[in-house]
């Protein structure tokens, strides 16, 4: 049985909160992800059911222009989140620069961005998702760099969600789809235009009916396929899930079912037995590393006050203490408990010896745990002041000091199936239990118990608890769930023969359909039990070993020639093995394995532990693989030679050969010490050529660290360069903002009804005056104009646009529209640049007022009287046509411009004392004494003395100002009858 992540939580239903019935895609992206979000929603329907939720690394200090850029690449409606927005189906829902967003129940929830320390938005919405939504979670990771969102994938696989990634060589910058695939649990890698009808495929699937646990009475067929799937798993890795609670195991099997698009679990067995790497995967599932550091820290900080503190106290300065962290998953907690225990040494001024054991069943998991290197993720776990003390920086990422790494042994450790440890102050196994039926829930705490020294600690996750062992600890702090043993216990070590037994005969076997395959497999287990027979029978006790010498499997008893010597566990050969036996197994080993000849000692004699001896000979076999390296097997025959009778006794005593004593003991002790010279030799040689190793690979790293420093100048000139790009372009962004602000306002100033369309008429940009001419609004950029109703009464405006884009010619015309007005309309090309596709831009032009006066000025002049326009300070700005003729005629140069009465008669015409009078009325109109004025006066030009009728009245109007009309009366005003 394996040991899963030692940060995992209860199973937690994987289903949404009861009124979701909606998937939502929750899309995560930095640096260079506006093109791949564009891809992303371009390939998407506008109404597909799924709530689309973008979050990405926003500038605080520049207004996010995300929406109107993605408007243009999906019909579905692009809002901007507000604290407490409710989370709607067909809906793309953005955040906000300066934020982080979570989600509770069906609402977003914003809080302010900490604009000191490093955020992580993506995980932190990520894993809110997983934890509110569960299988209708849908996490996508796009572009950007660094490693957020990894920690938020793990979360939102854990909960059945399904987990996406763009294909890093498709991203310009591939850093965090390059951390969330190398999770291993990424269920699809494609690019951006391919991931939302993936998306699509994993919404539109029928739900998948749920596989009942063995409990619930199963059918034979679908048992039958169960026990092949554990099987094929048990075979792969060395891990029986049998052992798993099967709810957990089957929500697992029913994720990875709906993924591979497999109807029912017979199928899925199936395509687990023909696909290595969907087992590997359903494998990772089954084991995720849920894991972080300082998990529970009120829990932490009791287990130092309480354990971690009374250890390091009770401890001598050369007295050391040992630790233990089964389930370790990728290192965090074992890690923070070494911290834990250097802080307590240094607040105790004592540091004894520390070791601490970090053991976990997946290898993949050990090897990350083992670099101690961590993405910038943990600084949401770490506090500043352990990171500046135990961490130093690395790129984007931390490594843990030396002084903590030095401390702590990695090892790939099965809870369940390998020995445990021993004489350990503390046993951390936290979240690990919950995932165990109940018998190997007891059975690993009774491992526990043993591995602990008298007076240990052993440290539980929140939802375990000890079960039948209440008796034999004490509760230290029950809410933390630490506590302290009170009675040790022995188990007996198992040997590989029980282990061969269970791995072979543990699970009970439930007969399938009699098909070709299932005899097969049912002839396979035979054999396999029958060949396990004959071993234990008739084979001589022997051990498997690997290239190095360390010990993988055992066939029969070995408790009489292995022996586990204190310190730390090793499955080395020759620590195991009793100092008689070591050297002559380790020389015939060495030879075997540079001849691959089985090879035999001569008798050898070993004490056994209960004061008798036993004669022997130890048997070296070369065991060949078709892949991989060969494996060694070494075989204890003991000597069936029987003992002659002993001489019935005669009365008087017979003396023993002495010398013939001597001679054969000292044949013994010289073929022991041929022995000991050969592995003496062999190890001799061995070192020679780990020297030879170690000294190439010294100028191998001493050549890579020359390379490293070139790199490393390299990289500080590219950054450099990239500095001033980067200020420049920043430069570049500020102008344009400026132009554009400029743009913005002129168009504003100008008052002028303006549209711009692209060369297929879509709508790129308009003025708020286009908007009485059109029906259009902010969200309607990227639609076509030929989608508006529009109040022109002119049919032809989209053809005139599509002629001018193709011909590339201006175009003006007046227009009517239905509002009464009249504009001016001019359609002109546009283009960005030369030689690329053209748009237009249409511009209207109220000309309305101007051709009601081009009118009103028409009228004027048909009039026969002489009509003009004072402004207040008796000026003429305005006449008509006989008013013109007639100042012409008589030397007042056409009028405009002079003063009233000389801009119409001349200089001559009007006695003093009338022009005197004229302006004394003028200027009574102007200050408002009068409200009108009348007169008749006799005008003497060259053509004779004319009467005229003058009329003078203010212009009701903003502006001020008075208007003049003459009439010629001198026909009436002599009697003269009319024509």
């Amino acid at each position: 049985m394996p040991d899963t992540s030692s940060g995992l939580d209860l199973p937690h239903t994987d289903d949404a909160p009861a009124d979701t019935k909606f998937y939502v895609v929750a899309v995560g992206a930095s640096a260079g992800g506006l093109d791949a979000l564009e891809r992303f929603f371009h390939g998407l329907p506008t109404q597909s059911g799924a709530a689309y939720v973008v979050i990405q690394h926003l500038s605080p200090d520049h207004k996010s222009m995300m929406g109107n850029l993605l408007g243009r690449h999906t019909g579905m409606p692009v809002v901007t989140v507000e604290d407490g927005m409710e989370i709607k189906p067909d809906r793309v829902h953005l955040i906000p620069p300066a934020s982080v967003m979570s989600v509770a129940r069906n609402q977003l929830r914003l809080s302010p961005k900490n604009p000191r320390g490093l955020t992580l938005p993506i995980d932190l919405f990520f894993t809110a998702l997983a934890r509110e939504f569960g299988k209708f979670a849908i996490g996508v990771v796009l572009s950007g760099t660094g490693s957020d969102g990894t920690r938020g994938a793990v979360a939102i696989n854990d909960a059945g969600g399904l987990l996406l990634a763009q294909e890093p060589e498709s991203a310009k910058f591939d850093g965090m789809p390059r951390s969330v695939i190398a999770t291993g649990l990424v269920d699809g890698t494609l690019p951006p235009e391919e991931l939302g009808p993936r998306v699509m495929d994993h919404i539109s699937q029928a739900p998948r009916p749920r596989i009942r646990p063995p409990e619930e009475g199963i059918t034979a067929d679908r048992q039958s396929a169960l026990e092949e799937t554990m099987h094929l798993l048990q075979q792969q890795g060395g891990i029986d899930f049998r052992e798993y609670k099967p709810a957990t195991v089957m929500r697992r099997i029913e994720r990875r079912m709906q993924v591979r698009h497999v109807p029912d679990l017979d199928n899925y067995a199936r395509l687990l037995d023909g696909d290595r790497t969907e087992l590997n995967a359903l494998r990772r599932e089954l084991l995720i590393p849920v894991t972080s550091f300082f998990r529970d820290p009120v829990a932490f900080e009791v287990l130092a006050q309480t354990a971690i503190d009374t250890i390091v106290k009770e401890r001598s300065e050369n007295q050391p203490i040992r630790i233990w962290v089964p389930g370790a998953s990728t290192g965090e907690e074992a890690y923070s408990i070494a911290i834990l225990f250097a802080e307590a040494c240094t607040r105790a001024r004592r540091w004894p010896p520390i070791k601490l054991f970090a053991t976990d069943v997946e290898q993949h998991n050990v090897d990350f745990g083992s670099a101690g290197v961590f993405s910038e993720a943990i600084t949401t776990e770490v506090s500043p002041e352990r990171l500046e003390q135990w961490f130093y920086k690395r790129g984007n990422h931390f490594v843990i000091k030396n002084e903590i790494r030095q401390n702590i042994v990695f090892a790939r450790h099965n809870l369940l199936q390998d020995p445990p440890f021993t004489r350990m102050d503390l046993v951390s196994c936290r979240n690990l239990l919950i995932y165990f039926r109940a018998e190997a829930q007891e059975r690993a705490l009774r491992r526990l118990q043993y591995a602990l020294a008298p007076g240990g600690f052993l440290y539980l996750g929140s939802s375990e608890t000890l079960a039948q062992l209440q008796t034999d600890f004490t509760a230290v702090n029950s809410k933390a769930k630490v506590f302290r043993i009170l009675r040790h216990v022995a188990l007996p070590l198992e040997t590989g023969a029980s282990q061969l037994q269970r791995l072979t005969g543990g699970a009970s076997a439930h007969p399938r359909r009699h098909s070709q395959k299932d005899r097969q497999l049912t002839d396979a287990a035979a054999i396999e039990a029958g060949e396990s027979v004959l071993l234990r029978s008739y084979a001589p006790t022997s051990l498997l070993l690997n290239a190095n010498q360390e010990l993988m499997h055992v066939f029969g008893d070995v408790s009489h020639y292995l022996r586990i010597g204190e310190g730390a566990v090793t499955l080395d050969l020759a620590k195991l093995l009793p100092p008689t036996l070591a050297p002559v197994a380790q020389a015939l080993l060495h030879k075997t394995a540079r001849g691959q000849e089985p090879l035999r000692s001569d008798l050898l004699t070993m004490q056994l532990p209960d004061g008798s001896s036993e004669r022997l000979r130890l048997v070296a076999r070369s065991v060949s693989l078709e892949q991989g390296e060969a494996h060694l097997l070494l075989s204890f025959e003991p000597d069936l030679t029987p003992v002659e009778d002993v001489a019935p006794l005669r009365g008087d005593i017979e003396t023993m050969n002495m010398d013939q004593e001597h001679a054969e003991r000292v044949q013994t002790l010289e073929r022991e010490l041929a022995a000991t010279r050969e592995s003496l030799q062999a190890t001799i040689e061995e070192l020679e050529t780990a020297n030879e190793e170690l000294q190439a690979t010294n100028e191998e790293l001493m050549a890579s660290n020359e390379e490293l420093q070139s790199s490393n100048e390299e990289l500080q000139s590219v950054n450099e360069e990239l500095y001033t790009v980067n200020a420049e372009n920043q430069e570049k962004i500020e102008i344009l903002n400026r132009l554009n602000a400029d743009l913005d306002n002129m168009a504003k100033a100008a008052a002028i009804a303006t549209i711009f369309v692209d060369e297929n008429l879509l709508l790129t940009r308009f003025t708020p005056e286009a908007t009485s001419l059109f029906k259009i609004r902010d969200g309607d950029l990227g639609r076509s104009i030929e989608d508006f109703t529009n109040l022109l009464d002119y049919p032809e405006f989209v053809e005139e646009l599509k002629r001018t884009i193709i011909a590339g010619e201006m175009t003006q015309r007046e227009i009517r529209a239905a509002n009464g007005r009249l504009y001016l309309l001019r359609v002109l090309p546009y283009a960005v640049r030369e030689h690329e596709a053209r748009g237009a831009v249409a511009t209207f032009v109220d000309v309305t007022v101007l051709r009601d006066a081009e009118r009103l000025q028409a009228v004027l002049d048909s009039l026969p009287e002489h009509v003009a326009l004072l402004d207040d300070d008796g000026e003429v700005k305005m006449i008509n046509r006989a008013w013109r003729e007639f100042a012409l005629s008589h030397h007042a140069e056409g009028g405009l411009g002079g003063r009233y009465p000389g801009a119409w008669a001349g200089e001559s015409g009007f006695d003093a004392s009338l022009e005197r009078e004229l302006r004394n009325g003028l200027d009574k109109l102007i200050r408002g004494a009068n409200e009108k004025l009348s007169m008749i006066y006799p005008y003497h030009g060259d053509d004779g003395e004319r009467w005229f009728a003058m009329h003078a009245a203010p212009i009701v109007h903003g502006t001020g100002g008075i208007v003049v009309s003459h009439v010629d009366i001198t026909p009436w005003y002599r009697g003269i009858p009319p024509d």
